[in-house]
């Protein structure tokens, strides 16, 4: 129970950070400091948060990460699971918190959709947007399974390794989809939004949650593939 706690708390403290952020700066094309401040919200979380709970659960707080370890072997279906339930509710919280303080403040959530991924910078196109959220999501997990495998020697720097790639993939995807790469972070803020009157971020939620449990499944896939090549 403990480590479904420890992911709940983890991906509320994602959304409510990153997702805050965005609905504070932007992320619009002409405010390219919204898109930097953005995605290091997120970076910077993963990295506080890895520190934080990652020696309990691991630090997964989010889906795709979860079921790259569960196929490359770290973690059980039952885990697997509990994961995934707490990710996702502690996604819905951290956003839920997000409305409360812009509604009680008063602020302007200058995203329109309490920090909600879409798919405005690829045209509305849902192919475009699958494709980026597999190859994100496949370059994130990727590391996060490099970093993490017990031949690697990473030491205690693994989380600001992972933290800085989740950067990385923001600072190309915010303006494309605006970054899923997880599930649970799209599925609260897209909720909360379609409580408040706006459905929009609901319709191509199906993106944002196969995209990237698509392309954690074929990073998984092709670091096992890696590892046994060299063995």
């Amino acid at each position: 129970m403990k480590k479904y706690i420890a992911e709940f708390i983890g991906t509320l403290t994602l959304v409510l950070i990153g997702c805050g952020t965005a609905m504070l700066v932007g992320c619009d094309a002409a405010s390219g400091s919204g898109y930097i401040l953005t995605a290091f919200a997120f970076g910077l979380t993963i990295v506080g948060m890895a520190y934080c709970v990652g020696n309990i659960s691991g630090c997964h707080i989010n889906p795709a990460v979860s079921l790259g370890v569960l196929m490359s072997g770290g973690m059980t279906v039952s885990d697997f699971i509990g994961y995934v339930i707490a990710q996702c509710l502690g996604a819905f919280a951290g956003s839920g918190l997000t409305a409360l303080i812009w509604s009680l403040g008063g602020v302007a959530d200058k995203t329109g959709g309490f920090g909600a991924n879409g798919l405005a910078g690829v045209n509305d196109s849902r192919v475009a947007g699958l494709i980026v959220e597999i190859l994100l999501t496949f370059i994130f997990v990727l590391t996060i399974l490099g970093v993490t495998s017990k031949k690697q020697s990473h030491g205690s720097f693994g989380g600001v390794v992972i933290g800085f790639t989740l950067v990385l993939v923001h600072i190309l995807g915010i303006g494309l989809t605006g970054t899923s790469v997880n599930p649970a972070r799209s599925i609260g803020p897209a909720l909360i939004a379609a409580f408040s009157g706006n459905a929009d971020p609901i319709k191509a939620l199906w993106v944002f949650i196969i995209g990237p449990l698509a392309g954690a499944a074929l990073a998984a896939c092709t670091y096992k593939y890696l590892e046994s090549a060299d063995k």
